[in-house]
C-alpha cells in the first residue's frame, strides 16, 4: 500500500533535485547559462525552461487542475519543438527562474490536495491511467536526471560541483590534484583499448 510517508518521502527529495537544479545557475553569467555545452545545445537554462513545462503539464493536465501558466496543447507537434529546451534571446534568466518556480508551486498544490494513489491520465504514455504516486516518480526521475546533467555542464564552465544548495570549486581541492587524478582515470581506460582497432 501506497501511503502518505510515501507521499512525503517523494516530495521532499523532489524539493531537493529542484533546489540542486536552480543552484547549477548561480554565480554564472548570462552567457554561460545559456551557452550550447554539448552536441545537442543541452545548456543549463534550457533544463529549467524544460522542467517548468514538465511540472506545469503533468501535475495540470494530467489530474485536470488548473494550470498557473498556459502551455500549448500536449498533442500540437508544432507546439513540442525543441524550443523548450534552450533560453530565446528575449527571454530573460528571471523569467525563466520565475516560470518554473510558478510551475512547482503549481506541483506542490497538487501534490498537497491530492492524495497518494488519486487517478490521473496521461494520454503520450503506453499505459496511460496513473496515479499520482506514478507521476512523482515520474518528474522525480526526470528532475534528478536533469540535475545530474547540469551537474555536468557546470563543472564544464568554471569547475563547479555539489549536491544541494552547495556549489564548490573542485571540492575544494587544486587544479593538479584533479589533473593527477584525470590522469590516473585515462592511464586505466588506455589499459583497456582493444589492439584490434
Amino acid at each position: 500500500m501506497i501511503d502518505e510517508f510515501a507521499k512525503d518521502y517523494l516530495h521532499d527529495a523532489l524539493r531537493w533535485a529542484r533546489e540542486s537544479l536552480v543552484a547549477k545557475l548561480a554565480g554564472l553569467s548570462e552567457y554561460d547559462v545559456r551557452r550550447p555545452l554539448t552536441a545537442t545545445g543541452t545548456n543549463l537554462l534550457g533544463i529549467v525552461k524544460h522542467l517548468s513545462v514538465s511540472e506545469t503539464r503533468y501535475f495540470t493536465d494530467v489530474f485536470n487542475r488548473p494550470a498557473p501558466q498556459p502551455l500549448p496543447p500536449w498533442d500540437d507537434p508544432a507546439a513540442w519543438s525543441s524550443n523548450h529546451m534552450w533560453a530565446a534571446a528575449d527571454e530573460t534568466r528571471a523569467e525563466i527562474l520565475d516560470r518554473y518556480r510558478v510551475a512547482c508551486e503549481g506541483a506542490d498544490a497538487t501534490i498537497t490536495a491530492l492524495p497518494i494513489d488519486a487517478p490521473g491520465y496521461v494520454p503520450w504514455w503506453p499505459r496511460p491511467d496513473v496515479m499520482l504516486f506514478n507521476v512523482m516518480v515520474h518528474i522525480l526521475t526526470e528532475t534528478s536526471r536533469h540535475a545530474g546533467h547540469a551537474d555536468i555542464l557546470r563543472e564544464q564552465i568554471d569547475g563547479g560541483v555539489g549536491a544541494g544548495s552547495e556549489v564548490t570549486k573542485l571540492h575544494g581541492l587544486d587544479a593538479a590534484h584533479w589533473e593527477r587524478h584525470r590522469a590516473n582515470i585515462e592511464q586505466a581506460a588506455s589499459a583497456w583499448v582493444d589492439p584490434r582497432t
